[in-house]
């Protein structure tokens, strides 16, 4: 038996359905939707896909998430109401932690949810990120210190919005804006305020119907010859923040003893 036999048993029998009645649904037969059940077969991508949507669970949870133990009610999606998260296992079983391309970054936009896009991508393993879903996006320009071009984020998927926490950072995944590395600050109602920890960008909102994954700050793969910035190699903007914060600080001792 796996979870996911388990999960598709309990979720049938709470929606009070018969093996044969759920396996008509899915345009299957009765034997071969049994040996799902039984943990005799694996699904293929199109009947894991069918089921995700019937049930409106995340093919994620269903894979690797005991929902048994949670509250159907309170199992919130992301709001475009995307509910299939494609995900690829190694022969053990466990999730592989596929690797977005510097290069093609933006194509994860129309492909996150292709099973054959995310099946065809570089994968890692590592050892000591277990228990959820990973992913590594790559770092782009300078708003998240001390992640650059050339670096990795890895983030664990997060299911829930009501699990950000205030001023964890996160990658969050928007229509607009594509791949973006943020502190999470806080929700309200439909926004959510983030900011990046580079002082020269302002913190800004978005609006949660502009999201469509939101990845956990996990681990970090860095350039092999990562440096910490140095003065030499300030650049525009470093100086500008430089000089910002001696703005603040100016203003502060002026005003600040009046």
């Amino acid at each position: 038996m796996s979870i996911f036999s388990d999960n598709i048993r309990f979720l049938r029998v709470k929606k009070d359905l018969s093996q044969q009645g759920f396996a008509d649904k899915l345009n299957l037969s009765r034997d071969r939707y049994s040996k799902y059940e039984n943990g005799r077969s694996e699904p293929s991508y199109d009947v894991l896909i069918n089921i995700s949507k019937h049930f409106h669970i995340s093919i994620d949870l269903l894979l690797t998430i005991d929902i048994r133990k949670y509250p159907l009610d309170e199992i919130l999606q992301l709001p475009d109401n995307r509910i299939v998260l494609p995900i690829v296992v190694d022969q053990s079983g466990n999730n592989s932690i596929e690797i977005i391309p510097q290069k093609a970054s933006m194509g994860y936009l129309s492909g996150y949810t292709d099973p054959e896009y995310i099946e065809n991508l570089q994968r890692i393993s590592l050892p000591f990120l277990t228990h959820g879903k990973y992913r590594a996006f790559p770092a782009q320009g300078d708003s998240m210190p001390p992640f650059k071009d050339g670096s990795y984020i890895i983030g664990k998927y997060v299911e829930n919005i009501e699990d950000l926490k205030p001023n964890k950072s996160y990658i969050f995944i928007t229509l607009d804006d594509g791949i973006t590395y943020k502190r999470f600050k806080a929700k309200k109602e439909n926004l959510i305020t983030v900011s990046a920890d580079n002082e020269f960008y302002e913190p800004y909102d978005i609006d949660l119907k502009n999201i469509v994954e939101i990845w956990q700050y996990a681990s970090g793969i860095f350039p092999e010859e990562f440096e910490a910035d140095h003065p030499q190699n300030y650049n525009v903007k470093d100086l500008f923040l430089e000089l910002r914060k001696d703005i603040k600080d100016l203003n502060h001792k002026i005003f600040g003893n009046q």
